[in-house]
């Protein structure tokens, strides 16, 4: 085997490793029904790691005595970039912020990708581990914050009867199934003959 296909096989064992380690955080994050997923997290890991690969190597057959190139400027790029898909995944909604943490993991994804598009497989692998069991037990319902609960957004829609309460009715359903409400709204309304409405439930 030559010394070229060795070359691509590294690359490829990068990329490979980077989405292994970008789809465990990704997965964890899918498993709590967050924005982002596996399908998320694995993409910004092997692109990560793909422009780092780009950075430190891509250049070498333009460089010589009178061409120098700085190749941390491609992985720098990188960290600026992904400040847009993070931001986009915050949302402000009924007084509280949602998807920091899982901003902040997309964040982390892309420093396991470029660690490992730069071959520095420990830190990478290390780096996924650390952020799993930050999420995993220090989240809201992680193991030391003592609850356990599974948190749902649930949306029905109705047609209104004018002898039935409909608040009233999915109140008493949830105290039957020992669940509690944070909040109960009408969410939208559709207007029809048929009147037919949503109720937003958190």
């Amino acid at each position: 085997m030559n010394e070229f296909v060795m070359e691509q096989l590294i690359y490829v064992l990068r990329l490979v490793s980077a989405a292994l380690c970008g789809g465990l955080i990704g997965y964890e994050r899918q498993s709590r029904k967050k924005t982002a997923g596996t399908r998320t997290h694995v993409i910004i890991a092997v692109a990560a790691a793909a422009m780092m690969i780009i950075s430190k190597y891509g250049f070498n057959d333009v460089l010589g005595d009178y061409v120098k190139l700085d190749p941390s400027r491609v992985a720098a790029g990188i960290v600026t970039a992904v400040g847009f898909i993070g931001s986009g995944i915050i949302i402000f909604r009924n007084n509280n912020v949602n998807g920091i943490t899982t901003s902040a993991g997309i964040w982390a994804t892309v420093g396991v990708g470029m660690a490992m598009g730069a071959g520095m497989y420990v830190l990478g692998a290390v780096s996924t581990m650390i952020v799993m069991i930050v999420e995993l037990f220090l989240g809201r319902k992680g193991y030391f914050t003592g609850r356990y609960e599974e948190d749902k957004e649930l949306e029905i829609e109705f047609r209104e009867n004018p002898g039935e309460d409909i608040l009233r009715f999915i109140e008493q359903t949830l105290r039957d199934e020992s669940c509690k409400s944070d909040n109960i709204q009408l969410a939208g309304l559709f207007k029809s003959r048929n009147e037919i409405k949503r109720v937003s439930i958190q």
